[in-house]
């Protein structure tokens, strides 16, 4: 972990998608990817997807967005960079980030939370490495899914993930694969101490399953928005062939809910929920892939590719929020992320007559969010599905 940052703490979070009851039998039509399309455009139905996405709620004590619906997640602690990693992973440590698909974006321009050199920092596990161990450990903490495989399938998933096939059995990995009283007796322990996480491992001779879980994106959280702390945030994707027994952790979570991401839209626009707006934006991108295998197909090919860095710039004009996106035209090359109050009068923040560059998010209030893009992702990656948020009173279906 990088103790020297001075403005973020460092974190990591698992967007996991699960297979619902329908099953891709009874689905009567599917929505094929859509990409280039910067115009409005409508939601699938909920009743197209053949997958569920996991939120938890936080407590309404919560220091950080409480009563928010966020995915499974938190901040990475020391021992997600331990050097006993090591030993765990023993058959893993001598290959490039521990048997991870290579990235082809640069150091120069990875973000920091995957480019910093760790070894500089006193740990030997990679930035790829950790903060998956720490997604999984949070998720584990938080949901009480565990993701682990025996390292009795150590060989077998070593030569896999060699030949680039590990991607395609992740669907068929098994989850929560303990019983019962073993999961709540180890799942109290690492919530006392998340270092009981490597006890567990060690002691079970399973792996955290790091190669279930593909880089998706990088979220700063913006200046003056969210209280004091603020969190550099490494997004991971992972998808489940089925939905995995789930509970919540009776402290910072008080109930969880698999929902499409079609219904979560639906229910925040009803203010019913309320997400923040990576969730809405990460939502609205998953709603290209309806089914969960063109999904994982998806994120497990794209994840190769890297992520951006993506801190937003709020500001604030005609009483809306305006969170500027790296690519919008008005996004400062370097930005501190601080909050910029503006007038239509001037110039920095005016917007122009033309439509080009625009990455934003509008808010006129926490439950009204409009997405404008009109830039062309870069790394591969989805745009949203645009769609003006819907009144309260609107009866219109995703």
């Amino acid at each position: 972990m990088n103790t020297a940052l001075k403005h973020w703490k460092e974190a990591a979070t698992l967007i996991l998608a699960a297979g619902n009851r329908l099953g891709v039998d009874a689905l009567s039509s599917r929505t094929p990817p859509v990409s280039g399309c910067y115009g409005r455009s409508h939601l699938p139905h909920k009743s197209r997807f053949d997958y569920d996405v996991l939120l938890l709620k936080r407590s309404s004590k919560s220091g950080f967005m409480p009563n928010a619906y966020v995915f499974p997640g938190g901040m990475v602690d020391s021992s997600d960079f331990s050097s006993e990693w090591l030993d765990i992973f023993k058959s893993f440590s001598d290959s490039p980030n521990f048997g991870l698909r290579g990235v082809k974006q640069s150091a120069e321009t990875r973000p920091p939370i995957f480019a910093t050199d760790r070894l500089k920092l006193g740990s030997p596990i990679p930035g790829e490495v950790a903060f998956r161990i720490c997604a999984l450990r949070e998720t584990f903490e938080e949901s009480g899914v565990l993701m682990v495989v025996p390292q009795t399938e150590e060989e077998s998933l070593l030569k896999s993930t060699e030949d680039r096939c590990a991607t395609d059995q992740i669907l068929h990995y098994k989850v929560n694969d303990l019983c019962s009283n073993e999961l709540t007796k180890w799942r109290a322990l690492v919530n006392q101490n998340p270092s009981n996480f490597i006890r567990m491992c060690r002691e079970l001779q399973v792996l955290p399953n790091i190669w279930a879980l593909h880089e998706w994106g990088n979220w700063l959280t913006p200046a003056g928005r969210y209280g004091v702390t603020r969190f550099d945030t490494a997004f991971f994707i992972c998808c489940l062939q089925e939905t995995p027994h789930t509970l919540q952790d009776q402290r910072e979570i008080v109930r969880f809910q698999w929902s499409t991401p079609s219904e979560i839209l639906q229910s925040y626009e009803a203010r019913e929920l309320w997400i923040a707006p990576p969730q809405f934006y990460e939502l609205s991108r998953m709603c290209r892939y309806p089914l969960l295998s063109d999904l994982h197909k998806f994120a497990s090919q794209r994840a190769r590719e890297g992520c951006e860095h993506w801190l937003p710039v709020v500001l604030t004009k005609d009483e809306q929020y305006i969170s500027l996106l790296p690519g919008d035209k008005l996004y400062p090359l370097n930005s501190s992320g601080e909050t910029v109050v503006g007038k239509s009068t001037d110039p920095q923040v005016e917007d122009r007559q033309d439509d080009s560059a625009l990455h934003r998010i509008r808010i006129s209030d926490p439950y009204t969010v409009t997405l404008q893009i009109t830039i062309t992702p870069k790394y591969n990656h989805l745009l949203p599905v645009v769609r003006s948020a819907a009144p309260p009173d609107s009866k219109s279906e995703l």
